[in-house]
């Protein structure tokens, strides 16, 4: 019988220890493409972003303006040029055609820095935004469920890395 309460008591003293420490655990999410979404500033920032996509486009789509006509001057052309003409202008044909790929390329590049030179305050913002919510409502973590990473972590979050470390019989 003395058995029986003993572990009756260790029962009790362990759920209510579980039930201490749970209450202790806050945690929260949010959608942070959601929150992003929801900005005011959002909108300039898009339409700041098409504009510069369009300039971009327009200085493509004159060079492959040029590229074609160049290409259509040599053919109509090339029965009357001499050998040198015609190497000059497949040269310039080819020159052309590497600078449209380079163009390509460096446009994709500047797009995407350009996106993240006006996206990156909004995003400090939210962030700030979300740190501020965790400390004043003492979360424990606030995860982003659009990307599953921990956006916020509080003073009581334990970090296992020790643990896993020693299990794992690592230095």
């Amino acid at each position: 019988m003395k058995t029986l309460t003993r572990v009756l008591l260790f029962a009790a003293l362990l759920m209510i220890g579980t039930a201490a420490n749970a209450q202790s655990l806050k945690i929260g999410y949010i959608d942070s493409n959601e929150v992003m979404n929801m900005m005011p500033e959002r909108d300039s920032i898009e339409v700041s972003l098409m504009k510069f996509e369009q300039q971009l486009e327009r200085e493509l789509r004159a060079m492959a303006t040029e590229y074609q006509s160049k290409i259509t001057d040599y053919q109509n052309n090339m029965a009357t040029m001499s050998n040198l003409i015609k190497q000059s202008k497949e040269k310039e044909i080819t020159d052309l055609q590497t600078r449209i790929q380079e163009f390509q390329q460096n446009a994709d590049q500047e797009f995407s820095d350009k996106r993240i030179e006006l996206l990156n305050p909004l995003i400090n913002k939210v962030k700030k935004a979300i740190e501020d919510v965790g400390k004043e409502q003492n979360f424990t973590y606030i995860l982003d469920s659009a990307t599953g990473v921990i956006l916020h972590m509080g003073p009581n979050a334990e970090n296992v890395l020790p643990l896993v470390k020693a299990k794992l019989k690592l230095k």
